[in-house]
């Protein structure tokens, strides 16, 4: 079994919870949410509880369907702009000194 940390866990409920808070206010019914994302309400409960094994998939259909917009913010959550750490790995890796190509 992978290993699951608590800061994990504690921000799949939060999703969760902040998901089912938004389709809440939008005055959308949990039977109606779930058809939505062609999922069982069993599976929209769990979402809204943060349950970790519901698939990413998933939750990119419930983002998508209470704010379009915001999916882009998943999509680009990796990007080489927003991806800080990976920058300043990569950068330290740079040469220090580029060579001109050798003359034969």
């Amino acid at each position: 079994m992978a290993y699951k940390s608590y800061v994990v866990d504690r921000a799949l409920k939060k999703l969760g919870g902040d998901l089912k808070d938004a389709r809440r206010r939008r005055r959308i019914k949990a039977e109606l949410m779930a058809e939505r994302l062609g999922v069982t309400r069993s599976t929209l409960d769990r979402m809204e509880k943060g349950v970790s094994s519901v698939s990413i998939g998933t939750y990119a259909t419930a983002i998508y369907s209470l704010d379009p917009a915001k999916l882009e913010l998943l999509a680009n959550i990796f990007s080489r702009e927003s991806d800080v750490l990976g920058q300043i790995v990569s950068d330290r890796e740079l040469p220090q000194r580029i060579r001109g190509a050798s003359r034969r």
